[in-house]
Order: structure tokens, then sequence, then C-alpha cells
């Protein structure tokens, strides 16, 4: 019994090495842009040399520099009035978005769960296959209708054609699907109209797929740059995912130090929703 038990313990060991390591290597670029914000400008010279030199050295890395400062964040905290504009046209577009999706894609959830139609599986269908397309493959027809209505080089081209994104309401469908239709027969019987079921059942019981359509749109869309650089021509109108100095070694900390605090929005946000976001996947992937 002993001898069995110290080879599961050894096996558990094993696994948990196994799944640590990619752990550690996807965490470890945030960990150099971590140690890289703070510090200086010759100390990165130094470890960065190779890089903007065009030498065929390796670069080498402290995992703590030898003189922390914060003068990059200073700098762009207080004396990069840019790097606030670009920020709050990241907020303006996200949050237009996400209240869009639900004042859409939330309904047009619950609608393709709830009322059986002829056609309705046939069109939830067809949206599936457009969440598969590709900006890519959308960007031109986007771009004339964009063009034609007078949106381009303005925010609403990115906000509008986001709105009815077909991604948030496949996710808000796997956890409306979960609602149990005697559920709903109680309530309709009781004298319930399909609005009070929507908003008192529907929204309660299917939280766990709407939650998860917002973190992940919040995801995609404070780290969007396809659409801003095709649909925006005025610098100030971009989003901060955009915003990018231009990089020599003397720059290289202040723009270390831009995508450390980029990252801290996504990175509480996916914190906050892990929960909902694990449950709206789940959903997503169940069979009706």
């Amino acid at each position: 019994m002993r001898r069995k038990g110290f080879i599961k313990k050894i096996k558990k060991l094993i696994t948990a090495a196994f799944l640590l390591l990619p752990a550690v290597l996807i965490c470890f670029p945030v960990f150099l842009i971590l140690t890289g914000s703070v510090m200086d400008s010759i100390e990165l010279g130094q470890y960065l040399g190779p890089v903007f030199s065009g030498g065929e050295e390796f670069i080498h890395w402290k995992v703590m520099p030898d003189y922390p400062t914060f003068e990059h964040y200073g700098r762009l905290l207080f004396l990069t009035p840019s790097f606030f504009v670009l920020f709050w046209n990241s907020v303006k577009l996200v949050a237009c978005i996400l209240a869009g999706q639900l004042l859409v894609g939330v309904p047009a959830a619950w609608a393709f769960a709830v009322y059986r139609v002829r056609g309705s599986r046939a069109l939830f269908a067809l949206y599936v296959v457009l969440m598969l397309l590709p900006f890519q493959v959308t960007m031109l027809s986007s771009y004339l209708v964009l063009d034609r209505f007078s949106l381009l080089n303005t925010h609403r081209a990115i906000i509008l054609p986001a709105i009815f994104s077909t991604f948030p309401i496949f996710l808000s469908y796997g956890g409306f699907r979960q609602v149990p239709v005697q559920l709903l027969e109680a309530a309709r019987i009781d004298g319930a109209g399909e609005l009070w079921i929507f908003i008192k059942i529907g929204l309660s019981l299917g939280k766990s797929g709407i939650l998860s359509a917002i973190v992940l749109g919040f995801l995609e869309y404070w780290n969007l740059m396809e659409q801003p650089l095709a649909f925006l021509e005025d610098k100030a109108l971009w989003p901060l995912s955009l915003y990018l100095p231009e990089i020599s070694w003397t720059q290289a900390g202040f723009a270390l130090c831009a995508s450390f605090i980029t990252l801290i929005p996504a990175a509480f946000v996916f914190v906050l929703g892990q929960d909902y976001l694990e449950q709206g996947i789940i959903y997503s992937g169940l069979k009706e």
C-alpha cells in the first residue's frame, strides 16, 4: 500500500510539472514586460543591444533589474496625454459594443433558444457559419457599406458591426437552452407575460452564458487592432491597443510600461469572470 501511494504521488508530481511548464512559458513574456518596465534606459540598452544594433549575439535578461526605476511610468502617466486619449477611446468602444450586444444579442439568443418556429434552426446555423468567418473575409464588404453610410473614420464604424456580432448570441444561446421548458410553461399558466419570463427567469438562469459573452467580448474588443486600422484614419480615434511608440533602445522601457498598463484591465476582467467564462464554454459545447 505504501508503494502504491508513493507511485501515485510521483505520478501527481509529474503531471503537475508537465502542466506547470506550459503555464510558465505562457506567463514568461508578461514577466519580461513587468521587469523591463522598471529598468532604466541604460540597462535596457545593455540587455537589448543586439536587437537594435542588428548584431548576431543573443540578448540576456535579469530576473530583477540592478537599479529599479519608475521613470517610465511617470513619463507615461503624467507627461503623455495621448496615452489617455487612446485609453478613453478603448473604454468608449468596449462599453458601447458590450451594451449594444446585450440589447441586441441577448434577446436574439433567447428567441432562438425558446421559440421554435419554422426555419429557426436553419437561421441559427447560418449565424454559427457567419461566426466562423474571419474579419479578412468580410473586411471589403464592411468597408463599402460603412463608406456608403459615411461612417468611416468614426467610432461608429467599429461599434455598429460589432454590436450585431453572432458570437455573443451563440454563447448566450447555450445558457438559455439550460432553462427547463416545464418552468416556462408553468410561468405561462400562472399568467406571466413573455417579457416578465425573459427578465425574471431567462436572465436569472442564463446569466452564465451572458457573462461569459461579456468577458470574452471585453477581451476581444479591448485588444482590437484590425478594424481600427482598416476603418479609422485619424490616429486620435485609435484605441489603446494601437498605442505603440517608435521603439528604439531609448524607447523600449516606455513601450514595455505602456504594454503592462494596457494588460491590467484585461487581466482584471478575466480574473473576475473566470468562473462564468468556464460555465459559458461548457454550455456552448452541450448538444441539444
